[in-house]
């Protein structure tokens, strides 16, 4: 019956632990290094430990284990001296007659000591029920919140999806409820909009930079950088569709922008400085290395006026002629803001 077991090794020095602490992110699963061999211990100096099973332990399985040889130490938290793992061959000692019992010892904290025997209690021995499993997975969202719903699945032997619902009904709050913590132990964000808006600013600036180095500096992985370079040298938004926040702001409409202008009767609200855009947007691998980019900037080149521009042009219009050249400006003015119109729905 015990032939599907693992051998456990246990962590030996408390200074090397391999678990999480709770305001850490790591989401290692549990791991019990090889220590000092196995030690008898007294059953009476041990106490029942924070099982995953929550009716206990089963009767039946104890009188197997009591005609059994040969058994596995038991696992215990040596700080505590609460059994992580083995409680059912604790029972079948103490059935037996025995007064002690072999030991190894673990050395960590409490949330570690509760991973451990949920992954022990998985691995062999009498299977935990779903109810057991989901209640583990509920202990764990409590202790780690930052782990991504895999990693909680992969330590309880649940699916991520049930997870998801655990996590969703409990309403935990988490000290960092904007990152997820993977099975491989990496920090991941849940909202990736934001580190695909940091990727494209930094390709913006630096077009000619390695897509590793894009990486580091937005704080995404590789792939990522590479999909939302591609995206711009598409002249596509660097964030997808369906991976963009619900409560994201939209470029407000054009015709918003003509409520404001009336509203302000005829006093323009403050400018985007062609100068400044020009400066990025010609750096944008979608514009720097498109014909139509390049283009579409010599064009607006010669069709943006500054401010600053105004007084000399406007004392070069001859007075009778002047409120002719207003009508045409006003025209001007609403093909440039149909244009953002267009531009805003397609965005």
């Amino acid at each position: 019956m015990w032939s599907n077991l693992e051998p456990l090794a246990v962590e030996s020095n408390s200074s090397s632990k391999v678990f999480p602490a709770r305001g850490e992110v790591r989401a290692e699963r549990p791991v019990v290094r090889e220590g000092a061999p196995p030690v008898l211990v007294p059953i009476s100096s041990l106490l029942p430990g924070d099982s995953p099973r929550l009716a206990g332990e089963s009767p039946e399985h104890v009188q197997l284990l009591a005609a059994a040889q040969d058994l596995p130490p038991i696992l215990v938290h040596r700080s505590t001296m609460r059994v992580i793992d083995g409680m059912h061959r604790l029972r079948a000692a103490k059935l037996r007659g025995e007064e002690k019992i072999a030991v190894q010892f673990f050395e960590g904290d409490d949330g570690e000591a509760f991973l451990l025997s949920v992954d022990a209690n998985i691995k062999h021995g009498l299977p935990l029920s779903p109810a057991d499993r989901e209640a583990a997975a509920s202990r764990i969202l409590g202790l780690y919140p930052q782990w991504s719903d895999r990693a909680v699945a992969a330590a309880t032997g649940l699916s991520p999806t049930t997870v998801s619902t655990i996590r969703r009904r409990l309403f935990l709050p988490a000290e960092r409820a904007d990152i997820r913590v993977g099975r491989d132990g990496r920090v991941r964000p849940v909202d990736g909009s934001a580190g695909r808006r940091r990727a494209s600013e930094v390709i913006a600036m630096k077009p000619d930079a390695p897509l590793r180095a894009i990486a580091q500096e937005a704080g995404v992985s590789v792939g990522t950088a590479r999909d939302v370079r591609e995206r711009l040298r598409a002249g596509r938004d660097p964030v997808p569709q369906q991976r963009r926040p619900a409560d994201e702001e939209r470029p407000p409409s054009a015709d918003a922008s003509v409520t404001v202008l009336r509203r302000r009767t005829g006093t323009a609200r403050q400018s985007t400085h062609w100068p400044s855009v020009r400066g990025n947007l010609i750096r944008d691998p979608a514009v720097k290395y498109a014909e139509n980019g390049r283009a579409f900037v010599r064009w607006v080149d010669g069709h943006v006026i500054e401010p600053t521009e105004w007084g000399d042009l406007i004392d070069a219009v001859p007075p009778h002629w002047r409120k002719s050249v207003a009508e045409l400006a006003r025209s001007c003015a609403g093909a440039w803001l149909a244009f953002a119109q267009e531009l805003e729905e397609r965005a």
